[in-house]
């Protein structure tokens, strides 16, 4: 069994607490790597290294467009990383191999988009109201990120946070997920081979009440980079508050996936299920809530039973399997325990709706696709994030009432729109409450592309252009270039 370093200031080194702790294939329910349990000592070390990277050591010193050459060489070497980091990910967390082969394959692409932009980061001239004075702008790193990630794409939404962050010419302690940490203890490595100075790039593995918590109280962390629960970015952001840290947060969904009358139905049956039972429905942009016009409801249900019950379970490394397990225990119980409640609220579930048991499941920890109908948007099936296969579907009447139920949650992530009126898909698009809208889509995201959340969903954008901002804070400089000093007592 491999036993795994923390990666502080440059160097693999061993945990101050002198404890690993097993992680879990979900498929076999086995242990395969030990992870180091990090505490408040290790995050104070991964911190200093970052703080002392950012203010005085080489990565302070090197260009823009030096820090650009690195991040595309690391990209190239997540490239060439990227099948055995993908079998570490589908070991970790139990997402489809094709899935995570194709996450690691696209990844390199941030390192390039924001490696060239690095050079790219401009501030300007002012043009002021007051004679004898020049001032311009600047936009400098904010300073130390510690970037907590989750367990269900962990590289993916790392290079989210990652790239820009670089970019910025900001460092980085990672605290990734205790379900999911080995992929980002390899990355680490490729930091060392692709030539970054030590500190630039730390990773602290363990738990959150040891190492979340420490690192977010930490006085030389600037900002808070998290991906997770709603629940638990509540917390972080409260305590990110007191201390007047930056925050982005990108939260959970209850992602509404509309499909009109008009819809090609057929491609809306499959959008529908890619966007809940691919990666198990353990994303939080799951298109979780379908709503179909009432005309086509029936029509629609049948496609998606006929799809979605053929859909083949099983080992996740293998080309044939459609639906992988359920990354955790805990998480297996908790989408367990939601097809419970959806059943007492009184949904029907048309498919599905049990635990995961054929052969093809050996012992791993597996749930159903499940659909349900007579769902109201009102039971806490169609308002709370469930986070695995499980699909409600709600009629509605026409655009205003698709309209009404869609935002009728407090989450606003993302969601889908299946018609052929390009008029309807406008002014679905205009109101509904999501950071991403999706037309005759569903799933597609990249590195151009803002991607954040409305209300409970988060705050913050990733990716796109402005993304590096979020890393940035902006300094105005005043040169008196002939002024005469007036009354010192007097606002110049």
């Amino acid at each position: 069994m491999k036993r795994y370093q923390l990666h502080i200031g440059g160097k693999s080194s061993a945990p101050h607490s002198g404890a690993w702790f097993e992680t879990k294939n979900p498929f076999t329910g086995e242990a395969w790597a030990e992870i180091p349990r990090g505490n408040e000592l290790d995050v104070d070390l991964a911190v200093q290294a970052a703080h002392q990277a950012l203010t005085t050591g080489p990565w302070a010193e090197i260009t823009a467009t030096q820090r650009g050459a690195l991040m595309r060489r690391l990209g190239d070497l997540i490239a060439e990383q990227a099948t055995s980091l993908a079998e570490i990910e589908v070991r970790d967390n139990g997402k489809l191999l094709a899935e995570m082969q194709g996450q690691l394959n696209y990844i390199p692409q941030w390192f390039y988009y924001y490696g060239g932009m690095a050079d790219k980061i401009q501030g300007s001239t002012l043009p002021l109201d007051k004679k004898g004075y020049f001032a311009f702008t600047r936009h400098e790193p904010v300073g130390v990120v510690a970037a907590i990630t989750p367990w269900n794409s962990p590289l993916l939404l790392l290079a989210w946070k990652l790239a820009p962050a670089l970019a910025a010419g900001c460092t980085m302690v990672v605290k990734p997920s205790e379900f999911t940490s080995a992929s980002t203890l390899e990355l680490a490595l490729l930091f060392e081979r692709a030539g970054f100075p030590p500190g630039v790039f730390n990773v602290v593995t363990g738990y959150g009440a040891e190492v979340g918590t420490a690192l977010v109280e930490h006085p030389l962390v600037a900002k808070i980079s998290f991906t997770g629960s709603d629940a638990t970015g509540r917390v972080i952001n409260e305590k990110a508050g007191r201390l007047l840290k930056h925050t982005a947060m990108e939260l959970g969904g209850k992602s509404p996936n509309i499909v009109f009358e008009d819809a090609d139905l057929e491609q809306a049956a499959f959008g529908a299920i890619s966007g809940i039972f691919a990666a198990t429905g353990q994303t939080c942009i799951a298109g979780s809530r379908l709503l179909v016009q009432r005309s086509v409801h029936d029509e629609v249900v049948k496609r998606l039973i006929e799809v979605a019950g053929t859909a083949r379970m099983g080992d996740p490394m293998s080309v044939d399997t459609q639906v992988g397990p359920i990354t955790t225990p805990i998480q297996l119980q908790k989408v367990l325990d939601y097809i419970d409640v959806a059943q007492k609220e009184g949904a029907t579930a048309v498919l599905g709706g049990r635990k995961g048991t054929a052969p093809e499941c050996g012992n791993g920890w597996f749930v159903e696709p499940t659909i349900f109908t007579g769902v109201r948007n009102d039971m806490r099936i169609a308002q709370e994030e469930v986070f695995g296969p499980v699909l409600s579907i709600i009629p509605f009447e026409d655009e205003a009432d698709a309209l009404h139920i869609a935002n009728d949650v407090r989450f606003g992530l993302a969601a889908a729109v299946w018609t052929k009126d390009i008029s309807r898909a406008i002014r679905m698009s205009e109101k509904l409450q999501a950071g991403t809208v999706w037309i005759n889509t569903y799933r597609a995201v990249s590195f151009m592309a803002p991607f954040g959340g409305y209300k409970d969903s988060g705050l913050g954008r990733e990716n796109g252009i402005d993304s590096v901002r979020e890393f940035l804070q902006t300094k105005s400089v005043w040169i008196n270039c002939g002024a005469v000093a007036g009354n010192p007592f007097v606002l110049r």
